[in-house]
């Protein structure tokens, strides 16, 4: 069976995050107020904030690779590598369709190049013809993983098109379990990483933005299914980016639970000592990025989970 998590992740630092007009229509999560702020000011702040989460994060014993951004191209999004790959323990490396053209300019075939220096790459399979058809889907943003079992949890949103759910469960096996969703003031969720986060054992989930009475009880049904003990988020903590923690592991094996601290200052005692009983938790300050940005940890790794040659 393959591991939920890995020690190994991949972290593009910023040369020139910004709050991005293209994609803030259908991102709830992004603060238009900050549309107006420098953008020097906010690319130097976002730049000390993801150089301090990634200093912390490989001081713990994480395997962490960071790439640089370049500026040859406008990528204010590079900093949340998730959206346009994600690299998978069979060899797979899948790329994915994006909704705005400049994040289309995020992808890059150096990384993908470098990485396969390391790691034994068996096939790409490129999803991004879909983007001439107006259809999107946005890799771990869009999709939610059990890798130990095969299922793809996706919130269908204007960035999660079934179409294209259909073509990544054909090419990779998973199965695809789609619902909709939307936040306290009736929009909808862009993202599914923003309402739910699955580890090997737990599920970090707000089941109440899930509008539909029978889709709620399908997702809680599968989660359970799948042996996982649900950690029911409210819309308020949602917003504050408490679905967007991920699992990841240290090169000892330890179980680390990442998220923002914004995220873990809205939960409660009782959901910090479920949580702390089963994973060391750690939080970073990453109040620029996410609201300029609109996404928060989980969104700033691609997890590496390709074999090592």
């Amino acid at each position: 069976m393959q591991s939920q998590a890995t020690s190994r992740i991949l972290m593009i630092r910023p040369v020139q995050f910004a709050f991005n007009e293209q994609t803030a229509e259908s991102n709830a999560f992004q603060d238009v107020e900050l549309a107006a702020q420098p953008k020097d000011i906010a690319q130097e702040n976002a730049q000390r904030e993801f150089d301090e989460m990634a200093h912390q994060l490989q001081a713990l014993g994480v395997d962490v690779t960071v790439y640089a951004d370049t500026l040859e191209a406008n990528t204010p999004d590079s900093i949340f590598p998730n959206n346009w790959v994600s690299f998978h323990a069979s060899g797979t490396v899948v790329l994915y369709p994006m909704q705005a053209e400049n994040r289309r300019l995020e992808r890059r075939q150096d990384i993908i190049d470098d990485l396969g220096k390391r790691f034994h790459i068996a096939r790409v399979v490129d999803l991004t013809h879909f983007e001439q058809e107006g259809k999107f889907l946005e890799g771990t943003g869009s999709l939610v993983l059990d890798r130990m079992s095969r299922v793809a949890f996706a919130c269908l949103s204007s960035r999660t098109h079934p179409d294209v759910l259909a073509e990544f469960a054909r090419q990779t096996g998973y199965r695809i379990v789609p619902f909709r969703a939307a936040d306290a003031t009736g929009k909808a969720i862009y993202h599914t990483n923003v309402l739910m986060c699955i580890t090997d054992i737990m599920a970090i989930v707000c089941l109440a933005a899930i509008t539909d009475p029978d889709e709620r009880l399908m997702v809680r049904q599968e989660l359970e299914r799948l042996n996982k003990r649900i950690v029911d988020i409210s819309l308020e903590q949602m917003a504050n980016f408490a679905g967007n923690m991920l699992m990841i592991l240290t090169k000892k094996g330890e179980k680390l639970l990442v998220m923002s601290t914004r995220a873990f200052e809205s939960l409660t005692p009782k959901q910090i000592d479920i949580l702390d009983d089963y994973a060391t938790l750690h939080h970073f300050d990453l109040s620029t990025i996410e609201g300029n940005g609109g996404g928060s940890a989980r969104c700033m790794i691609a997890e590496v989970h390709l074999p090592r040659k």
